[in-house]
């Protein structure tokens, strides 16, 4: 009964926020409500058979409230923003950023993946970025609930568009717990994903050097 009336309440408070939200799809993204994913921290607790007023747990959810917050905060920031070339440049070869380490939620159990993103580009008319803006874009595209296929995919895009590089190749190495420690539990498998735009594309050559650099130890 308790756990019940736990339920009906989160309910109607959320039923009462979302009446005073406005909903339009360009809206600047709402700060994460902390309460309530705390309250939904605390019926997951109950809910397993535990105790959230025992010792130990009685400040566990505020702390995961606080860290879905952080593992989320790229939902709240725009990853164009770290596209700016910088002015007065001239390269036009193959750059390669590659062990940008990525930690992510799996949107499907919202158990983290943690792995690496390689990234190569080939500038045009020397439009380059500064090297952390590469690790910025990567991170602001992680800090979201994903799945590694549409992360691989909209790191290349928005560095491809926002860039207009001659060509762009993103890869990402990662472990799933999803899979490492809960259903078929498979600790080691490693999903590898790729997103190839533009010259990357076109030249199986091209595409075989960057490869070649990007597992050159």
């Amino acid at each position: 009964m308790k756990n019940l009336k736990s339920v009906q309440a989160v309910r109607e408070a959320s039923q009462r926020k979302s009446s005073t939200r406005m909903t339009k799809r360009n809206q600047e993204p709402e700060k994460p409500d902390l309460e309530k994913i705390a309250e939904g921290v605390r019926l997951i607790l109950e809910g397993i058979g535990e105790d959230p007023e025992r010792a130990g747990l009685r400040r566990t959810p505020q702390r995961v409230a606080e860290m879905y917050a952080e593992l989320t905060e790229g939902m709240r920031e725009d990853p164009h923003q770290h596209v700016a070339p910088l002015p007065g440049d001239t390269h036009d070869e193959m750059v390669i950023v590659k062990d940008i380490q990525v930690a992510s939620l799996c949107e499907h159990h919202l158990a983290p993946f943690v792995g690496r993103c390689h990234i190569a580009y080939i500038p045009k008319h020397g439009r380059i970025l500064g090297l952390s803006k590469l690790a910025r874009l990567v991170e602001t595209y992680a800090r979201r609930l994903q799945v590694q296929e549409r992360l691989t995919s909209e790191i290349a895009d928005t560095l491809f568009e926002g860039l207009q590089a001659l060509g762009v190749m993103v890869v990402i190495e990662a472990e799933h717990t999803c899979m490492t420690i809960r259903g078929v539990k498979k600790p080691g498998a490693v999903t590898i994903t790729s997103a190839i735009r533009g010259g990357f594309r076109k030249s199986a050559r091209t595409r075989a050097e960057a490869m070649a650099l990007i597992k050159n130890n």
